[in-house]
């Protein structure tokens, strides 16, 4: 189960990073404490966009090794999805509280809204951490 949820809190950095921070480019992973106003503030916030995706990287890479090494124990597809689910949602909840509440590095979508994108990250993360924990338990007790 370790690998699985590895592997979701991995999903949920990619996501994360590729999504809102390259595609969307909502946020760095400081930019509210240093905005990517500058030549300057955006390598500084490029080089730590990458060091966190070097982190996610490393979950998503440490994660399938455990996975394959323990593939014959991990033919239940349930409680598989439900790992991954509960690693993506515990990304979401963590880091939305961390990074976006405690610390303030940046919001998830910075400006009008702000709290209704940050609570809304939250909100998914939660839900994806409830439903998968859900999965987890109904496959235990059958």
């Amino acid at each position: 189960m370790t690998g699985g949820v590895l592997l979701g809190l991995g999903l949920g950095g990619f996501f994360d990073g590729i999504v809102l921070h390259q595609i969307l480019q909502w946020h760095h992973l400081i930019s509210a404490r240093h905005p990517p106003d500058s030549l300057g503030a955006l390598q500084d916030n490029t080089l730590l966009d990458g060091l966190f995706h070097a982190a996610t990287y490393l979950f998503t890479a440490v994660g399938i090794w455990l996975v394959w090494k323990n593939a014959p124990a991990q033919r239940d597809t349930a409680t598989f999805v439900g790992t991954l689910l509960v690693g993506w949602g515990l990304f979401n909840v963590i880091e939305g509280l961390i990074n976006h509440q405690i610390l303030g590095l940046h919001h998830v979508r910075p400006g009008p809204g702000q709290l209704a994108y940050d609570l809304g990250f939250l909100v998914w993360g939660a839900f994806m951490l409830a439903a998968g924990l859900r999965l987890i338990r109904s496959r235990q007790m059958s």
